[in-house]
């Protein structure tokens, strides 16, 4: 037994499950040996096995609270959570003052999505043992999940003072500055998380996204490149890279990150959706027409993807087939104005009084405040300008 638990502590698990099997075949009460055998079956990750033993374990000795407490380790890292909970809440009955039971019930709670049970866990685990760094990181990721930031923070403080190197929770710490919209302290966060792992490709993706919303471009397409030199099929990287470049007016960069993003992720909606306004830009409008129309095949539902497949089709003067578009995208949000107003442009250009009038009537009665005012200098009215109805519409 104590060479297999000496060969176990040197991370040599087989040679120490076979030590222990042979402590067995000698002892077969032995509950240590079978205890032993059963946390080597667990850092082995043979968690069916590790359970066999520490049932063994107890049969033999029903009150050993590290037995309960490894045996719903094994269970939760098993994904079965209730099994482990209640293992961790025997544990419990037998020695309440256990900070790691409370630490690993509180995970299983996590893991069921049970958070305010789990902050209780979490807070017995650090009331038991004040310097419990994990527990205090957990307590914070507990609070997160309920949408309780600023308490989130504080917990995360405590974790690191305790260990200003938990990188994890200096990264945690910023996820939850960044949902408060504190950009700038979220980018210092992330920054400490990086400085002690430098390859925490999360780490910059998310500086990327927190310097983008304080309109720090250059930095975060610099961000983004990191997280990419890391983690080069990080899809979501190229993606909020190219809507920067696009927001800078770079289009063919931009359009060149959408395609290594569709290079990775062939189904991303949005990504051939961003890709088709950055075509559009450029004038290229049937390749935009092209990437909208593989947006909405990819996603039925996308109003933005429809309407913007109109828009192009109008440009090219295809205006029954831009009307369908805009028809598709009226029935996914009925109430949107844009639609209305983008039909009875195309309407209007193929000299259809009526239904011009119509779609514009419609428009203006969602969003008076910006459809009473454009038509009167929008080109596309023209023809229609001086129809009283038209008039009339647009100085009520």
């Amino acid at each position: 037994n104590n060479r297999g638990s000496a060969l176990g502590y040197l991370g040599r698990y087989e040679e120490a499950i076979a030590s222990f099997d042979r402590a067995i075949q000698i002892h077969p009460n032995k509950s240590e040996a079978w205890y032993n055998r059963g946390n080597a079956l667990s850092d082995l990750g043979w968690y069916e096995q590790a359970i066999a033993c520490y049932d063994k374990t107890l049969e033999i000795n029903r009150d050993s609270p590290e037995t309960w407490n490894n045996r719903g380790k094994a269970l939760g890292n098993w994904g079965r959570y209730e099994e482990a909970i209640t293992s961790f809440e025997r544990a419990i009955q037998l020695q309440t003052d256990f900070p790691e039971v409370w630490y690993n019930l509180g995970i299983a709670l996590d893991e069921l999505k049970r958070y305010q049970e789990a902050i209780i866990s979490y807070e017995q685990a650090t009331q038991f043992q004040p310097d419990f760094a994990a527990a205090w990181n957990n307590l914070g990721m507990a609070l997160f999940n309920l949408g309780r930031y600023q308490q989130a923070i504080a917990n995360y403080e405590r974790a690191v003072a305790i260990k200003p190197e938990f990188y994890e929770c200096w990264y945690n710490r910023g996820m939850a500055l960044f949902n408060l919209e504190l950009y700038t302290e979220a980018v210092a966060s992330y920054e400490r998380a990086t400085a002690i792992k430098p390859d925490l490709y999360q780490a910059y993706y998310n500086r990327g996204n927190a310097l983008s919303n304080l309109g720090r471009y250059q930095e975060a397409i610099s961000s983004y490149d990191r997280v990419l030199e890391i983690q080069p099929d990080y899809h979501q990287a190229y993606y909020n890279r190219g809507k920067i470049l696009y927001d800078l007016g770079r289009l063919a960069q931009a359009i060149d990150s959408y395609d290594q993003t569709l290079k990775l992720q062939p189904d991303f909606a949005e990504a051939w959706n961003n890709r088709g306004i950055a075509l559009d830009d450029l004038e290229r409008y049937e390749e935009a027409v092209a990437n909208y129309e593989q947006a909405t095949k990819l996603k039925p539902d996308y109003f933005e993807a429809w309407n913007n497949r109109g828009i192009a089709l109008a440009y090219l003067k295809r205006y029954s087939e831009a009307v369908a578009s805009y028809n598709r995208a009226n029935q996914i949000q009925p109430d949107n104005a844009d639609t209305f107003y983008n039909q009875a442009c195309c309407y209007a250009l193929q000299g259809n009084v009526e239904q011009a009038l119509l779609y514009l009537q419609q428009a203006i009665k969602l969003n008076p405040e910006r459809y009473r005012d454009l038509p009167k200098t929008d080109s596309d009215f023209e023809s229609i300008r001086i129809n009283q109805r038209f008039q009339a519409l647009i100085q009520e």
